[in-house]
């Protein structure tokens, strides 16, 4: 990446699963931020990937599951999943999140 400002109104949005929605924002060779887009019953299933992954409710509702149980996030909510562990979610209302990964994820830029 080049520039050090990224807007997200100049990102086009990438279909990831129907109702799932990605515009990968700023971003360079340690560390990555996405900014999601999720409709209400949309689903990601549970997957896992070797970057950590650290998120932030900006609207919306949704449940995470994992193999240690599920949780429920919310508006001002923080969430964090370590590199490889399973997870998945459920969107329970539409919904926007921030998502930032460590190292960056070659299959996001």
């Amino acid at each position: 990446m080049k520039k050090n400002l990224v807007s997200k109104n100049s990102v086009e949005p990438v279909k990831v699963f129907e109702g799932i929605y990605r515009k990968t924002l700023a971003y360079n060779g340690n560390i990555m931020l996405c900014h999601f887009f999720l409709e209400k019953n949309a689903e990601v299933p549970l997957h896992n990937h070797k970057e950590h992954q650290v998120g932030y409710v900006i609207k919306g509702r949704l449940r995470f599951f994992t193999e240690n149980g599920d949780f429920i996030a919310r508006e001002g909510d923080s969430y964090i999943f370590d590199s490889n562990v399973k997870h998945g979610a459920f969107i329970l209302e539409d919904s926007e999140v921030i998502d930032i990964f460590n190292p960056v994820r070659e299959d996001y830029k």
